[in-house]
């Protein structure tokens, strides 16, 4: 058939088919049981790809696994992840990141766990798409303290950054700083972490030893934590204080 006798032909003669795969399409599309779980299947299945984009390049939800940042955040709170951070959006201190274990920071889980096998491929085919958060407990959660060049240190009183000693109000009450003390200088495109339970988080003071020196590389933070979303009596945003930094001197 030429272009010319294509387009002489009306609307309802090019719908026109023999082909019976199509025939029988639309023969279901006719039935409004098939029609209907034929639109839930397209809304579901945009939803799980709109989904999947949105956990591979803006946001991803994590739980929290252990106290080391009470009271600020608690055990099995859900909190959502900036994934812009670092990539488009620079760390700043005072920052709740989360981030890959640089190497040594986690005990390594027991081989010998049971498990069950439906209920873990389930919570893994969730997690593809940042329903659940199977992965939470391979990952850390720290405050940073100290940006790329800052000469960060402790004496047994306040954090000293830059020289400049500072309070900070996210500790639990009656926490001490650190009792633990340092005095360490940030590498290039490295950060200083640290926990606000400080007598109960094994953070960069703790991981001098390892072959990260304790710091932690920006190519292992996988985002910024940014609101805390359930239990919802939890929910809050997270914030970064910036007045408790306002004083330091950037290097």
């Amino acid at each position: 058939m030429t272009d010319s006798e294509r387009k002489k032909r009306s609307p309802k003669q090019l719908r026109q088919t023999n082909n019976k795969v199509v025939l029988y399409w639309r023969k279901l599309k006719k039935n409004a049981f098939v029609a209907f779980f034929l639109d839930i299947f397209v809304i579901v299945g945009s939803a799980l790809l709109l989904s999947l984009i949105i956990k591979m390049f803006l946001i991803r939800s994590f739980f929290i696994p252990s106290g080391s940042m009470l009271e600020t955040l608690q055990i099995n709170d859900r909190i959502v992840v900036n994934e812009l951070v670092p990539t488009l959006i620079p760390v700043q201190r005072g920052d709740i990141v989360v981030f890959k274990d640089p190497g040594g920071w986690l005990t390594p889980v027991a081989l010998t766990k049971k498990t069950n096998f439906w209920t873990d491929t389930a919570d893994e085919v969730l997690g593809v798409f940042g329903i659940t958060a199977p992965d939470s407990a391979q990952h850390l959660i720290k405050r940073v303290i100290g940006l790329p060049g800052d000469h960060v240190s402790c004496d047994g009183g306040k954090i000293t950054i830059n020289g400049v000693p500072v309070t900070e109000p996210y500790l639990p009450k009656g926490t001490e700083p650190s009792f633990k003390k340092f005095d360490v200088t940030v590498p290039a495109g490295s950060y200083w972490v640290m926990g606000d339970n400080r007598s109960d988080s094994e953070d960069s003071r703790y991981h001098g030893d390892l072959p990260s020196k304790g710091f932690v590389a920006q190519r292992f933070i996988v985002g910024q934590a940014f609101v805390i979303t359930w239990p919802q009596k939890h929910w809050t945003w997270l914030g970064n204080y910036p007045d408790v930094f306002k004083d330091v001197p950037n290097k």
